[in-house]
Protein backbone atom coordinates (compact mmCIF):
# COMPACT_ATOMS: atom_id res chain seq x y z
CA UNK A 1 0.00 0.00 0.00
CA UNK A 2 1.94 3.36 -1.12
CA UNK A 3 -1.15 5.32 -2.52
CA UNK A 4 -3.01 7.78 -0.94
CA UNK A 5 -6.08 6.17 1.05
CA UNK A 6 -9.34 7.58 0.71
CA UNK A 7 -12.53 6.43 2.54
CA UNK A 8 -15.50 8.92 1.47
CA UNK A 9 -18.54 7.12 3.05
CA UNK A 10 -19.30 6.16 6.90
CA UNK A 11 -21.15 3.39 7.42
CA UNK A 12 -24.70 3.32 8.36
CA UNK A 13 -27.65 1.21 8.75
CA UNK A 14 -25.94 -1.44 6.40
CA UNK A 15 -25.27 1.31 4.01
CA UNK A 16 -22.19 3.77 2.64
CA UNK A 17 -23.26 7.48 3.47
CA UNK A 18 -21.12 10.27 2.89
CA UNK A 19 -19.74 12.36 5.56
CA UNK A 20 -20.94 16.07 5.03
CA UNK A 21 -18.39 16.75 7.45
CA UNK A 22 -14.84 18.12 6.69
CA UNK A 23 -12.46 15.51 5.83
CA UNK A 24 -9.68 14.79 8.05
CA UNK A 25 -6.24 13.38 6.89
CA UNK A 26 -4.56 10.25 8.41
CA UNK A 27 -0.45 10.70 8.94
CA UNK A 28 2.05 7.80 9.17
CA UNK A 29 3.76 8.31 12.26
CA UNK A 30 6.81 6.43 10.67
CA UNK A 31 7.28 8.96 7.62
CA UNK A 32 5.36 11.88 8.62
CA UNK A 33 3.62 12.10 5.44
CA UNK A 34 -0.35 12.01 4.49
CA UNK A 35 -1.20 8.57 4.30
CA UNK A 36 -5.49 8.71 4.00
CA UNK A 37 -8.11 10.83 4.07
CA UNK A 38 -11.81 9.96 5.79
CA UNK A 39 -15.16 11.42 6.01
CA UNK A 40 -16.42 12.57 9.19
CA UNK A 41 -19.87 12.58 10.49
CA UNK A 42 -21.84 15.60 10.94
CA UNK A 43 -24.34 15.66 13.47
CA UNK A 44 -26.67 14.49 10.90
CA UNK A 45 -25.11 11.52 9.89
CA UNK A 46 -24.41 10.51 13.69
CA UNK A 47 -28.05 10.86 14.75
CA UNK A 48 -28.65 8.44 11.27
CA UNK A 49 -26.76 6.00 12.93
CA UNK A 50 -28.04 6.39 16.28
CA UNK A 51 -31.71 5.86 14.67
CA UNK A 52 -30.55 2.97 12.62
CA UNK A 53 -28.49 0.87 15.80
CA UNK A 54 -32.00 1.64 17.86
CA UNK A 55 -34.54 0.23 15.34
CA UNK A 56 -32.37 -2.12 14.48
CA UNK A 57 -32.08 -3.68 18.24
CA UNK A 58 -35.60 -5.20 18.36
CA UNK A 59 -34.51 -7.27 16.03
CA UNK A 60 -30.66 -8.40 16.93
CA UNK A 61 -31.67 -8.69 20.40
CA UNK A 62 -34.46 -11.54 19.74
CA UNK A 63 -31.65 -13.22 17.56
CA UNK A 64 -30.89 -16.61 19.07
CA UNK A 65 -27.58 -16.60 20.70
CA UNK A 66 -26.85 -19.55 18.17
CA UNK A 67 -27.41 -17.20 15.33
CA UNK A 68 -25.14 -14.81 17.11
CA UNK A 69 -22.16 -16.54 17.26
CA UNK A 70 -22.52 -17.69 13.86
CA UNK A 71 -22.21 -14.12 12.82
CA UNK A 72 -19.32 -13.92 15.01
CA UNK A 73 -17.84 -16.56 13.87
CA UNK A 74 -18.44 -15.22 10.03
CA UNK A 75 -16.76 -12.03 10.82
CA UNK A 76 -13.62 -13.95 12.50
CA UNK A 77 -13.18 -15.59 8.90
CA UNK A 78 -13.55 -12.69 6.68
CA UNK A 79 -10.93 -10.55 9.10
CA UNK A 80 -8.82 -13.45 8.65
CA UNK A 81 -8.95 -13.80 5.17
CA UNK A 82 -7.85 -10.19 5.05
CA UNK A 83 -4.88 -10.65 8.02
CA UNK A 84 -2.46 -8.99 5.81
CA UNK A 85 -4.75 -5.83 4.61
CA UNK A 86 -5.31 -5.09 8.42
CA UNK A 87 -1.60 -5.65 9.31
CA UNK A 88 -0.87 -3.04 6.44
CA UNK A 89 -3.39 -0.47 7.75
CA UNK A 90 -2.31 -0.76 11.24
CA UNK A 91 1.52 -0.09 9.46
CA UNK A 92 0.77 2.81 7.62
CA UNK A 93 -2.02 4.89 10.47
CA UNK A 94 -0.24 3.36 13.57
CA UNK A 95 3.22 2.76 12.50
CA UNK A 96 3.60 -0.43 14.26
CA UNK A 97 6.54 -2.65 12.45
CA UNK A 98 4.94 -5.65 10.16
CA UNK A 99 5.42 -8.40 12.52
CA UNK A 100 3.84 -7.11 15.23
CA UNK A 101 1.05 -4.98 13.49
CA UNK A 102 0.21 -9.13 12.36
CA UNK A 103 0.63 -10.60 15.71
CA UNK A 104 -0.28 -8.38 17.94
CA UNK A 105 -2.99 -5.71 16.28
CA UNK A 106 -4.64 -9.11 13.92
CA UNK A 107 -3.95 -12.29 15.38
CA UNK A 108 -5.02 -11.25 19.40
CA UNK A 109 -8.23 -9.84 18.41
CA UNK A 110 -9.04 -12.84 16.03
CA UNK A 111 -8.69 -14.74 19.20
CA UNK A 112 -10.85 -12.49 21.02
CA UNK A 113 -13.75 -12.79 18.32
CA UNK A 114 -13.48 -16.94 18.32
CA UNK A 115 -13.05 -16.53 21.92
CA UNK A 116 -16.06 -14.31 22.77
CA UNK A 117 -18.88 -16.60 20.44
CA UNK A 118 -18.08 -19.36 22.35
CA UNK A 119 -18.40 -17.18 25.75
CA UNK A 120 -21.91 -16.18 24.50
CA UNK A 121 -23.09 -19.84 23.51
CA UNK A 122 -23.01 -20.95 27.33
CA UNK A 123 -23.75 -17.67 28.63
CA UNK A 124 -26.19 -18.28 31.13
CA UNK A 125 -28.87 -15.54 30.19
CA UNK A 126 -31.38 -17.36 32.63
CA UNK A 127 -30.81 -18.55 36.10
CA UNK A 128 -32.75 -19.38 39.04
CA UNK A 129 -32.95 -18.04 43.05
CA UNK A 130 -35.64 -19.76 44.53
CA UNK A 131 -39.22 -18.53 43.28
CA UNK A 132 -37.24 -15.70 41.10
CA UNK A 133 -36.06 -16.32 37.30
CA UNK A 134 -33.31 -13.98 36.27
CA UNK A 135 -33.16 -12.95 33.22
CA UNK A 136 -30.05 -10.89 31.94
CA UNK A 137 -30.87 -8.81 29.15
CA UNK A 138 -28.84 -6.68 26.51
CA UNK A 139 -28.81 -2.78 27.50
CA UNK A 140 -29.97 -1.29 24.04
CA UNK A 141 -27.26 0.67 22.35
CA UNK A 142 -23.67 0.81 23.02
CA UNK A 143 -21.89 4.16 21.56
CA UNK A 144 -17.69 2.55 21.21
CA UNK A 145 -15.24 5.24 21.59
CA UNK A 146 -11.95 3.66 20.53
CA UNK A 147 -8.37 4.75 20.88
CA UNK A 148 -5.62 4.76 18.44
CA UNK A 149 -2.79 2.57 19.98
CA UNK A 150 -4.70 -0.68 19.41
CA UNK A 151 -6.76 0.94 16.26
CA UNK A 152 -8.39 -3.08 15.74
CA UNK A 153 -7.81 -4.65 19.24
CA UNK A 154 -9.95 -1.96 21.30
CA UNK A 155 -12.85 -1.97 18.51
CA UNK A 156 -12.92 -5.68 18.97
CA UNK A 157 -13.04 -6.30 22.70
CA UNK A 158 -15.78 -3.10 23.02
CA UNK A 159 -17.77 -4.01 19.45
CA UNK A 160 -18.08 -8.27 19.35
CA UNK A 161 -19.15 -8.57 23.18
CA UNK A 162 -21.87 -6.16 22.81
CA UNK A 163 -22.85 -7.98 19.79
CA UNK A 164 -22.93 -11.12 21.25
CA UNK A 165 -25.34 -9.97 24.56
CA UNK A 166 -27.40 -8.66 21.64
CA UNK A 167 -26.97 -5.28 21.87
CA UNK A 168 -26.45 -3.07 18.53
CA UNK A 169 -23.38 -0.83 18.16
CA UNK A 170 -22.36 2.99 16.81
CA UNK A 171 -18.09 2.89 16.64
CA UNK A 172 -16.52 5.96 16.66
CA UNK A 173 -12.92 5.35 16.30
CA UNK A 174 -9.85 7.12 17.08
CA UNK A 175 -9.36 10.55 14.69
CA UNK A 176 -5.46 9.48 14.23
CA UNK A 177 -6.25 5.73 13.04
CA UNK A 178 -9.51 5.57 11.50
CA UNK A 179 -8.64 3.30 8.29
CA UNK A 180 -8.33 0.15 10.28
CA UNK A 181 -11.97 0.90 10.99
CA UNK A 182 -13.12 1.17 7.69
CA UNK A 183 -12.04 -2.14 6.46
CA UNK A 184 -13.88 -3.62 9.84
CA UNK A 185 -16.65 -1.99 8.44
CA UNK A 186 -16.37 -3.83 5.39
CA UNK A 187 -15.67 -6.84 6.79
CA UNK A 188 -18.94 -6.42 8.53
CA UNK A 189 -20.62 -5.93 5.10
CA UNK A 190 -18.94 -9.33 4.42
CA UNK A 191 -19.98 -11.29 7.06
CA UNK A 192 -23.96 -10.31 6.24
CA UNK A 193 -24.69 -8.47 10.14
CA UNK A 194 -28.76 -7.27 9.43
CA UNK A 195 -28.27 -3.34 8.22
CA UNK A 196 -28.48 -1.05 11.64
CA UNK A 197 -26.60 -3.75 14.11
CA UNK A 198 -22.89 -2.32 13.62
CA UNK A 199 -22.79 1.35 12.24
CA UNK A 200 -19.67 3.61 11.70
CA UNK A 201 -19.30 7.72 12.14
CA UNK A 202 -15.66 8.89 12.48
CA UNK A 203 -15.03 12.08 13.70
CA UNK A 204 -13.32 14.28 16.92
CA UNK A 205 -14.09 13.08 20.42
CA UNK A 206 -15.02 16.09 20.90
CA UNK A 207 -17.97 16.78 18.64
CA UNK A 208 -18.81 13.05 17.71
CA UNK A 209 -18.16 11.58 21.20
CA UNK A 210 -20.06 13.91 22.97
CA UNK A 211 -22.68 13.60 20.60
CA UNK A 212 -22.83 10.12 21.27
CA UNK A 213 -21.70 10.27 24.81
CA UNK A 214 -25.18 12.81 25.69
CA UNK A 215 -27.59 11.19 23.56
CA UNK A 216 -30.65 9.94 24.62
CA UNK A 217 -30.97 7.15 21.89
CA UNK A 218 -27.43 5.34 23.37
CA UNK A 219 -28.29 3.19 26.47
CA UNK A 220 -24.24 2.35 27.09
CA UNK A 221 -21.03 4.10 26.50
CA UNK A 222 -17.30 1.97 26.12
CA UNK A 223 -14.79 4.31 25.94
CA UNK A 224 -11.19 3.72 26.24
CA UNK A 225 -8.39 6.40 26.33
CA UNK A 226 -7.13 8.72 29.71
CA UNK A 227 -8.46 9.15 32.78
CA UNK A 228 -9.32 12.62 31.98
CA UNK A 229 -11.22 12.25 29.00
CA UNK A 230 -12.94 9.02 30.78
CA UNK A 231 -14.09 11.19 33.75
CA UNK A 232 -15.43 13.44 31.12
CA UNK A 233 -17.25 11.39 29.71
CA UNK A 234 -19.28 9.54 32.78
CA UNK A 235 -20.28 12.87 33.88
CA UNK A 236 -21.67 13.51 30.70
CA UNK A 237 -23.16 9.92 30.76
CA UNK A 238 -24.40 11.06 34.20
CA UNK A 239 -27.42 13.45 32.70
CA UNK A 240 -29.17 10.83 31.17
CA UNK A 241 -27.89 7.74 33.98
CA UNK A 242 -26.44 5.81 31.34
CA UNK A 243 -24.01 2.94 32.24
CA UNK A 244 -20.49 3.23 31.09
CA UNK A 245 -17.36 0.86 30.57
CA UNK A 246 -14.48 2.67 31.10
CA UNK A 247 -10.84 1.57 30.37
CA UNK A 248 -8.26 4.16 31.62
CA UNK A 249 -4.95 4.88 32.09
CA UNK A 250 -2.31 2.73 34.03
CA UNK A 251 1.50 2.92 35.41
CA UNK A 252 1.87 -1.82 36.15
CA UNK A 253 4.36 -2.73 38.46
CA UNK A 254 5.89 -5.89 37.46
CA UNK A 255 6.90 -6.78 41.19
CA UNK A 256 10.55 -9.02 41.30
CA UNK A 257 9.88 -11.10 44.78
CA UNK A 258 12.98 -11.66 47.09
CA UNK A 259 12.89 -15.62 46.34
CA UNK A 260 13.65 -15.52 42.75
CA UNK A 261 16.58 -17.52 41.01
CA UNK A 262 19.09 -15.83 39.03
CA UNK A 263 17.42 -17.75 35.82
CA UNK A 264 13.74 -16.25 36.96
CA UNK A 265 14.85 -13.14 37.86
CA UNK A 266 16.65 -12.74 33.93
CA UNK A 267 13.60 -13.97 32.55
CA UNK A 268 11.69 -11.58 34.83
CA UNK A 269 13.59 -8.37 33.49
CA UNK A 270 13.86 -9.40 29.71
CA UNK A 271 9.89 -9.71 30.05
CA UNK A 272 9.42 -6.22 31.56
CA UNK A 273 11.55 -5.07 29.05
CA UNK A 274 9.60 -6.04 25.95
CA UNK A 275 6.07 -5.68 28.04
CA UNK A 276 7.09 -1.99 28.88
CA UNK A 277 8.62 -1.52 25.18
CA UNK A 278 5.68 -3.34 23.64
CA UNK A 279 3.92 -0.98 20.77
CA UNK A 280 6.47 1.37 20.91
CA UNK A 281 5.10 1.53 24.98
CA UNK A 282 1.64 2.89 23.93
CA UNK A 283 -0.14 0.00 25.64
CA UNK A 284 -2.05 0.98 28.76
CA UNK A 285 -0.91 -2.19 30.54
CA UNK A 286 3.11 -1.28 29.94
CA UNK A 287 4.68 -2.84 32.69
CA UNK A 288 6.52 0.52 33.23
CA UNK A 289 7.67 0.13 36.94
CA UNK A 290 10.26 -2.61 37.84
CA UNK A 291 10.48 -3.00 41.70
CA UNK A 292 13.32 -5.58 42.85
CA UNK A 293 15.00 -6.37 45.58
CA UNK A 294 17.55 -3.75 46.50
CA UNK A 295 20.38 -6.15 46.72
CA UNK A 296 19.71 -7.22 43.10
CA UNK A 297 19.91 -3.89 41.37
CA UNK A 298 23.29 -4.10 40.03
CA UNK A 299 22.35 -7.38 38.21
CA UNK A 300 19.31 -5.68 37.44
CA UNK A 301 20.74 -2.26 35.41
CA UNK A 302 23.05 -4.66 33.61
CA UNK A 303 19.62 -7.16 32.30
CA UNK A 304 18.09 -4.12 31.55
CA UNK A 305 20.40 -2.32 30.05
CA UNK A 306 21.02 -5.23 27.70
CA UNK A 307 17.51 -6.17 26.85
CA UNK A 308 16.71 -2.81 26.11
CA UNK A 309 19.44 -2.49 23.43
CA UNK A 310 17.73 -4.65 21.47
CA UNK A 311 14.94 -2.51 20.65
CA UNK A 312 16.35 -0.73 17.71
CA UNK A 313 13.90 2.22 16.82
CA UNK A 314 12.76 1.79 12.83
CA UNK A 315 12.63 -2.01 13.64
CA UNK A 316 11.78 -3.57 16.66
CA UNK A 317 10.75 -0.67 18.16
CA UNK A 318 7.59 1.25 16.21
CA UNK A 319 7.17 4.82 16.41
CA UNK A 320 5.11 7.26 19.02
CA UNK A 321 2.16 8.42 17.33
CA UNK A 322 1.93 11.76 16.78
CA UNK A 323 4.94 14.94 16.81
CA UNK A 324 2.58 15.89 20.07
CA UNK A 325 3.34 12.32 22.05
CA UNK A 326 6.91 12.63 21.54
CA UNK A 327 7.30 15.68 22.35
CA UNK A 328 5.31 14.73 25.90
CA UNK A 329 7.29 11.30 26.17
CA UNK A 330 10.55 13.28 25.64
CA UNK A 331 9.08 15.72 28.75
CA UNK A 332 10.15 12.64 31.00
CA UNK A 333 13.45 12.24 30.17
CA UNK A 334 15.17 14.62 32.16
CA UNK A 335 18.60 14.04 33.88
CA UNK A 336 18.36 10.66 36.54
CA UNK A 337 20.56 7.84 36.75
CA UNK A 338 19.68 6.42 32.88
CA UNK A 339 21.32 2.53 33.15
CA UNK A 340 20.75 2.38 28.97
CA UNK A 341 22.76 3.67 25.87
CA UNK A 342 21.02 5.71 23.30
CA UNK A 343 20.28 3.99 20.23
CA UNK A 344 20.19 6.09 16.71
CA UNK A 345 17.02 6.79 15.67
CA UNK A 346 15.78 6.93 12.28
CA UNK A 347 16.15 10.49 9.49
CA UNK A 348 12.30 10.69 9.48
CA UNK A 349 9.17 9.06 12.26
CA UNK A 350 8.21 9.96 16.03
CA UNK A 351 10.62 7.76 17.32
CA UNK A 352 12.12 8.21 20.79
CA UNK A 353 15.33 6.03 22.26
CA UNK A 354 13.63 3.55 24.70
CA UNK A 355 15.23 4.36 28.05
CA UNK A 356 15.67 2.73 31.33
CA UNK A 357 15.86 4.65 34.71
CA UNK A 358 17.28 3.14 37.91
CA UNK A 359 16.79 4.02 41.57
CA UNK A 360 13.71 6.27 40.52
CA UNK A 361 11.93 7.76 43.40
CA UNK A 362 8.58 6.07 43.98
CA UNK A 363 6.57 9.34 44.34
CA UNK A 364 8.43 10.94 41.29
CA UNK A 365 6.97 12.02 38.17
CA UNK A 366 8.43 9.53 35.86
CA UNK A 367 6.86 6.51 38.50
CA UNK A 368 3.87 8.06 38.67
CA UNK A 369 2.12 9.03 35.66
CA UNK A 370 1.46 7.65 32.75
CA UNK A 371 4.67 8.03 30.25
CA UNK A 372 2.92 6.10 27.13
CA UNK A 373 6.05 5.99 25.23
CA UNK A 374 9.70 3.60 26.11
CA UNK A 375 10.32 4.37 29.50
CA UNK A 376 11.38 2.13 32.31
CA UNK A 377 11.71 2.61 35.85
CA UNK A 378 13.73 0.47 38.30
CA UNK A 379 12.80 1.03 42.00
CA UNK A 380 14.35 -1.00 44.99
CA UNK A 381 11.97 -2.47 47.57
CA UNK A 382 13.86 -3.71 51.01
CA UNK A 383 11.02 -6.25 51.59
CA UNK A 384 8.44 -8.07 49.82
CA UNK A 385 5.73 -6.51 52.16
CA UNK A 386 7.52 -3.01 50.89
CA UNK A 387 7.50 -4.15 47.05
CA UNK A 388 3.83 -4.69 47.13
CA UNK A 389 3.41 -1.49 48.93
CA UNK A 390 5.47 0.29 46.39
CA UNK A 391 3.62 -1.55 43.57
CA UNK A 392 -0.06 0.38 44.99
CA UNK A 393 1.55 3.67 45.08
CA UNK A 394 -0.40 4.73 42.09
CA UNK A 395 -3.55 6.35 41.61
CA UNK A 396 -3.64 3.41 39.05
CA UNK A 397 -4.73 0.21 39.11
CA UNK A 398 -4.90 -1.71 35.58
CA UNK A 399 -2.16 -3.98 35.52
CA UNK A 400 0.64 -6.06 36.88
CA UNK A 401 3.25 -8.75 37.19
CA UNK A 402 4.33 -10.60 39.66
CA UNK A 403 7.96 -13.05 39.66
CA UNK A 404 7.89 -15.50 42.39
CA UNK A 405 9.79 -19.06 42.43
CA UNK A 406 7.12 -19.65 45.53
CA UNK A 407 4.31 -20.20 42.99
CA UNK A 408 2.18 -22.48 45.92
CA UNK A 409 1.84 -18.44 47.02
CA UNK A 410 1.79 -16.74 43.81
CA UNK A 411 -2.39 -15.67 44.29
CA UNK A 412 -2.00 -14.74 48.18
CA UNK A 413 0.72 -12.01 46.63
CA UNK A 414 -1.34 -11.26 43.41
CA UNK A 415 -4.40 -10.60 45.71
CA UNK A 416 -2.25 -8.08 47.45
CA UNK A 417 -2.11 -6.26 44.24
CA UNK A 418 -4.56 -3.37 43.65
CA UNK A 419 -4.82 -3.82 40.43
CA UNK A 420 -7.82 -5.69 37.66
CA UNK A 421 -4.77 -8.28 36.60
CA UNK A 422 -1.63 -9.48 37.34
CA UNK A 423 0.44 -12.29 35.74
CA UNK A 424 2.45 -14.26 37.42
CA UNK A 425 6.10 -15.30 35.94
CA UNK A 426 5.10 -14.46 32.79
CA UNK A 427 1.62 -16.04 32.22
CA UNK A 428 -0.18 -15.46 29.05
CA UNK A 429 -2.90 -12.86 27.55
CA UNK A 430 -6.29 -14.99 28.02
CA UNK A 431 -9.09 -13.76 25.99
CA UNK A 432 -11.42 -15.05 27.98
CA UNK A 433 -10.77 -13.35 31.36
CA UNK A 434 -12.10 -10.27 32.52
CA UNK A 435 -10.03 -7.27 31.55
CA UNK A 436 -10.15 -3.86 33.40
CA UNK A 437 -8.77 -2.06 36.54
CA UNK A 438 -8.84 -0.79 39.87
CA UNK A 439 -9.13 2.97 40.77
CA UNK A 440 -8.44 5.54 38.16
CA UNK A 441 -7.76 2.81 35.79
CA UNK A 442 -11.76 2.49 34.85
CA UNK A 443 -15.02 0.90 35.41
CA UNK A 444 -16.26 -2.06 34.63
CA UNK A 445 -14.85 -5.10 32.47
CA UNK A 446 -14.48 -6.05 28.84
CA UNK A 447 -13.78 -9.11 26.82
CA UNK A 448 -15.63 -13.21 26.89
CA UNK A 449 -18.15 -14.03 29.93
CA UNK A 450 -17.27 -10.68 31.59
CA UNK A 451 -17.71 -8.26 28.39
CA UNK A 452 -20.76 -9.69 27.42
CA UNK A 453 -22.12 -9.43 31.02
CA UNK A 454 -21.00 -5.50 31.10
CA UNK A 455 -23.78 -4.70 28.82
CA UNK A 456 -26.34 -6.66 30.19
CA UNK A 457 -29.69 -5.56 32.33
CA UNK A 458 -30.64 -7.99 35.06
CA UNK A 459 -34.60 -8.32 35.77
CA UNK A 460 -36.14 -10.74 38.19
CA UNK A 461 -39.42 -12.55 37.65
CA UNK A 462 -41.31 -13.74 40.40
CA UNK A 463 -43.01 -16.94 40.17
Amino acid sequence: MTDLLREPALYIDGDWVPGTAEDCEVENPATEQTTGVVAQASPHEVEGALEAAHRAFASWSATPVAERADALRRLHDVIAERAETFAELINREQGSPPPLARKLHVDVPLSVIAQTAAAVEEFAFRSRIGNSVIIREPVGVVAAITPWNLPLHQIIVKVVPALAAGCTVVLKPAALTPLTAFELARAFDAAGFPAGVFNLVAGSGRDVGEQLTKSPLVDHVSFTGSTAVGRRIAAMAAETLKGVTLELGGKSASVVLSDVSDERLATAVKVTVANCYLNGGQTCTALSRLIVPANRLPQVEQLAAAAAAKFQPGTRLGPLISAGQRKEVESFLTPGKVVSSPLELPDRGYYVTPTVYSDVDPDSRLAQEEIFGPVLSIMTAESDDHAIELANNSIYGLGGALWTDDTDRATEWSARIRTGQVDVNGAPFNPRAPFGGYKQSGIGREIGDYGIADVLEIKAVQL
